[in-house]
């Protein structure tokens, strides 16, 4: 009988470094609380620093021997993910774990601070900022991990090219569409440059399936109404199980480049398992332009020096 994967399995990560985008609710609040469990030191990198504080407690409620540290970042700021990125630089002198899952999902059109569309700019160039510039650090601590969050919803997912920023019409599932596919592209990218670096670091990208989550916020921070928290409920797992695809890409032996996502019917719910669309959505030239047009975009130039 196969046994399925969950938290308990999870190797023990003692001595560890783990940053964590959005640590402070959802999946990433779960996979923080259960990599803090395994020994982790975890960063939580927040938009919001009361709720970062109130994530940490908590943490420490569960564990009191838990290392947890609050660092405000704003991945719709790209002057922000500057700042955080060099602090973060000064103050530690390793990073084996980086956890992309920060989002938003489905918000009035609106931009960033840079005047990115909000979904763009905040789910994909905002990680791909911060990855980059902590690049250096990452490469230079042996077996160091990249963990992208994408989503289902990348499965239909197309990048267009000719109106990043919304301008030519905007749909908000079809733009939230567009980030999830953007993750899932530079995870797998990020993994081909590595291994041409020849890089003890390794890219993966996983999806929670539908979880119960904050994500249906629209970007506001504030609850969903009753009816829609109800129908989520009812067709959702929980953010602890939706957590553990990053768990499992997180702490288990696993190929560089791997997409993981649930087991269930249509990938929606259930345990880790290597999910094939990663291969199937994976088009190299849609992944190398993009992977320019970031760089463009956000003026991160991503340098990769050999050991």
């Amino acid at each position: 009988m196969i046994t399925k994967w969950t938290a308990e399995r999870m190797p023990d990560v003692t001595g560890k470094t783990a940053l964590i985008t959005g640590g402070n609710s959802g999946i990433g609040f779960e996979a923080a609380r259960a990599l803090a469990a395994r020994g982790a030191e975890i960063i939580l990198a927040v938009r919001n620093e009361e709720k970062g504080k109130e994530a940490k407690k908590r943490i420490k409620a569960d564990n009191g021997n838990a290392k947890v540290t609050i660092m405000t970042l704003d991945l719709s700021d790209l002057s922000s993910i500057r700042h955080f990125a060099n602090q973060f630089l000064q103050q530690y002198s390793s990073l084996d774990l980086l956890i992309n899952n920060a989002g938003v999902m489905v918000p009035p059109h609106s931009k960033t601070k840079d005047g990115f569309e909000l979904q763009f700019g905040c789910n994909h160039l905002g990680h791909f900022a911060l990855t980059g510039l902590l690049l250096p650090l990452l490469m230079a601590t042996p077996h160091s991990r990249v963990v992208t969050v994408s989503s289902i919803a990348a499965n239909s997912g197309e990048i267009y090219f000719d109106n990043l920023d919304g301008e030519k019409g905007y749909s908000p599932m079809k733009f939230y569409r567009q980030s999830k596919l953007a993750n899932l592209l530079f995870a797998k990218e990020l993994q081909n440059r590595l291994e041409a670096a020849g890089s003890t670091t390794i890219s993966a990208a996983v999806h929670p399936g539908i979880s119960n989550t904050n994500l249906l916020s629209r970007g506001s921070g504030k609850e969903p109404n009753g009816l829609l928290k109800f129908l989520v409920k009812l067709f959702s797992q929980s953010a602890e199980m939706g957590a553990l695809p990053t768990l499992y890409a997180a702490t288990e032996s696993i190929e560089g480049g791997t997409y993981i996502g649930p087991d269930g019917k249509d990938a929606k719910k259930g345990y880790p398992v290597k999910d094939r669309m990663g291969d199937v959505l994976f088009k190299a030239h849609v992944a190398e332009r993009l992977w320019s047009i970031s760089e463009e975009l956000t003026k991160v130039t991503y340098i990769f020096k050999k050991r």
